[in-house]
């Protein structure tokens, strides 16, 4: 089987790390894989594990890119690949116009992934343009077809993002090395308790929420709050703001920021409870499943593919959504006498590489 993933970029995320694990695992199976991306700092990675990359702007956004087309469908001509699979809105309406002219009877099947809930429009129909379209959780199925009626059930597949176990092993604890480490670089967090709210400086995490949540446990001096995630340039006033928030609230000694991190698995499994406090759903949630994939107890609002996680893994974690005061008889019952998190989950990186090529084998199987 040869496959071609088209994707904006390689350069860092969920999206593109998903692209990148599709790719090793293709090649590891003696399949043919091909990237195709605007460049990134993924690419040697993609290289390394035998996949082939082509580098063409297909991310931008602007009516130039029309012009690459013609171009992809050459592309296609000559690689004679079987599967096409597109991940983001740019490369599925090149890649769909370029497919659409060519012989319905010699092209490649095309399958397309809806990551996430963008707005609802005809520019985002078109991540239900494949012939077989991956969800990434229930709730992501719900948005297509509550918003997209020509997207038919028959032709949707639900294939949860996945975890490697062996990378997030249940109970792992970090080494005395990287404890020293990071106590040296955030001496606040020595001896105590970590809250920690995982994920980037935006305002959709939750930071507000997580101010008054801790506001009212700030009465236990074991607790100390941690913020594990970095501002993009354009996010700065937001980090601003939120840092105000904490120090009105008589909090500036009580919270670390950590900025991005390379080393979140460690801060994960040297917190004592994780948080989930998005205002809006997400589509899976990648940071509660690696929670509580180390073992680690997680407290979130119960919406998007967290709830479901939560539903099926961790019930005691779930809270009513945007509720801070519903959330801290949950959190402090997690804080007193948490229950375990279970030692195996179904969310793994094997099942759904699996699910992956099930869909493409299913989709080489049917008659045009």
């Amino acid at each position: 089987m040869k496959v071609i993933q088209l994707i904006p970029e390689m350069e860092s995320g969920g999206v593109e790390r998903g692209t990148l694990e599709l790719a090793r695992h293709l090649g590891a199976l003696g399949h043919e894989s091909l990237v195709i991306s605007g460049g990134g700092r993924l690419v040697g990675a993609l290289e390394s594990c035998g996949t082939r990359h082509l580098s063409l702007p297909i991310g931008r956004k602007r009516l130039s890119s029309l012009a690459l087309i013609p171009q992809l469908r050459r592309l296609f001509r000559k690689e004679r690949p079987d599967i096409v699979h597109v991940r983001s809105r740019v490369p599925a309406w090149l890649t769909f116009l370029a497919w659409r002219g060519m012989d319905p009877a010699t092209r490649p099947r095309l399958v397309s992934t809806v990551h996430g809930f963008n707005s609802v429009s005809r520019y985002s129909e078109i991540m239900t343009c494949g012939e077989r379209v991956i969800c990434v959780s229930e709730c992501v199925r719900d948005h297509v077809l509550k918003h997209y009626p020509r997207a038919t059930p028959d032709k949707l597949r639900v294939i949860h993002r996945g975890i490697d176990p062996a990378e997030y092993p249940h109970g792992y604890q970090p080494s005395a090395a990287w404890r020293e480490s990071f106590a040296k670089e955030f001496p606040a967090t020595i001896g105590k308790r970590l809250i920690t709210l995982p994920g980037r400086i935006t305002r959709l995490k939750g930071h507000e929420d997580f101010s008054q949540i801790f506001k009212a446990l700030s009465d236990d001096n074991s607790l100390h709050a941690l913020i594990a995630g970095g501002a993009h340039p354009r996010k700065t006033a937001y980090l601003a703001e939120v840092q105000a928030i904490f120090a009105k609230e008589g909090l500036a000694d009580r919270v670390t920021f950590t900025g991005g991190r390379s080393d979140l698995r460690e801060i994960l499994a040297a917190s004592t409870l994780v948080l989930s406090l998005t205002t809006q759903p997400e589509s899976f949630g990648r940071t509660t499943l690696e929670a509580l994939g180390l073992g680690v107890p997680v407290a979130g609002y119960d919406h998007g593919g967290v709830g479901e996680q939560l539903a099926l893994l961790y019930p005691e974690g779930r809270i009513p959504p945007n509720d801070p005061t519903a959330a801290l008889p949950v959190i402090r019952r997690l804080l007193e006498s948490p229950p375990p998190v279970p030692t195996k989950h179904p969310f793994t990186l094997e099942a759904m590489l699996d699910g992956t090529l099930a869909v493409y084998a299913e989709l080489l199987s049917v008659c045009r």
